[in-house]
């Protein structure tokens, strides 16, 4: 399930809450105000903590600074 972020319209508190893909944002309250329908905000995923960052020897052009992504 994944974790969403709102913003109360009223009070202007931000929260988050667990809850499936298919649940509807409709039966929300704000846990400041108890103000029904808070907006659902965009945020960034988080990675997974497993991934091995890349080093220099592995990258294919080594440490220089050139490349697409300098």
């Amino acid at each position: 399930m994944p974790i969403y972020e709102y913003e109360c319209a009223s009070c202007g508190k931000h929260f988050s809450l667990l809850r499936r893909v298919s649940d509807d944002d409709r039966t929300i309250e704000c846990p400041e105000c108890q103000t029904a329908h808070p907006k659902r905000l965009y945020s960034t995923f988080a990675a997974s903590a497993g991934a091995a960052k890349p080093t220099c020897s592995l990258s294919p052009k080594g440490c220089s600074p050139s490349g697409p992504f300098r």
